[in-house]
């Protein structure tokens, strides 16, 4: 997989700085619907959002796939201008990047293997939980369950593999895109219920209050047209 997609052209620099005319958006293109690979394309729900903020602001998208957990550096370091990856806004975060308005509310839920006893939301904590480097669900767990048995990998499709070949007992992971992993993966399934809800936002490095402003008008309009849903639709079907 290539590591940088543009909308024009193929960056070949890790660092990929943004100029007056570009709006360089950081991501990590494994976490279907929201932004995936599709015929050497990432698209997605947050590519559609992004799109639109470009166009408000008269620039050029561009998009840098990276690690899920270099994002917030990439931010810091001016190598991109916002983040839209599925980005959960938490208290940890806002200490070191500032948040868009939420615009998608998600469930995390638990993905087991066919026939496994895990079959309520309680039975997950004294197992091994795979979750994504990063994530919300790694710092959920790390915080108020410290005793799980947590295995990290950077990617969905790592944690896929872990869990079909029995190194894990279960993912917890985003509703949206464990549906979409389920339904590719013959053997899988999602439990009742969640183990809890988050919100997600786009994000900024601290102080870029003009394109923070830019990013809410945009997100504003998008959520009363019903256009997020739109998307969400489209990129689940």
């Amino acid at each position: 997989m290539r590591k940088f997609f543009v909308f024009a052209c193929l960056f070949l620099l890790i660092g990929c700085s943004s100029s007056k005319d570009q709006l360089v958006m950081v991501t990590e293109a494994g976490f279907a619907p929201y932004e995936y690979y599709e015929n050497d394309e990432i698209v997605g729900v947050d590519i559609e959002i992004a799109k639109e903020i470009a166009n408000y602001m008269g620039k050029k998208l561009v998009v840098k796939d990276v690690y899920f957990d270099s994002i917030i550096n990439e931010l810091n370091s001016g190598k991109a201008d916002m983040a839209l990856a599925g980005m959960s806004i938490t208290e940890e975060r806002l200490e070191e990047v500032d948040f868009s308005y939420e615009y998608i509310k998600s469930r995390q839920v638990v993905i087991v293997r066919d026939g496994s006893n895990i079959n309520d939301i309680k039975d997950i904590y004294n197992k091994k939980v795979a979750v994504q480097l990063g994530s919300v669900a790694d710092q959920y767990f790390s915080d108020k369950y410290p005793n799980t048995s947590l295995v990290r990998q950077k990617k969905y499709l790592s944690m896929v593999e872990d869990l079909k070949a029995n190194k894990v007992d279960l993912i917890v992971m985003d509703e949206l895109p464990a549906k979409e992993i389920v339904s590719a993966n013959n053997g899988l399934k999602i439990i009742d219920g969640y183990v809890f809800e988050d919100s997600y936002g786009i994000a900024v490095k601290k102080g870029n209050s003009e394109l923070l402003k830019a990013i809410n008008v945009v997100l504003e309009r998008l959520i009363s047209e019903g256009k997020i849903d739109e998307y969400v639709l489209r990129f689940t079907r």
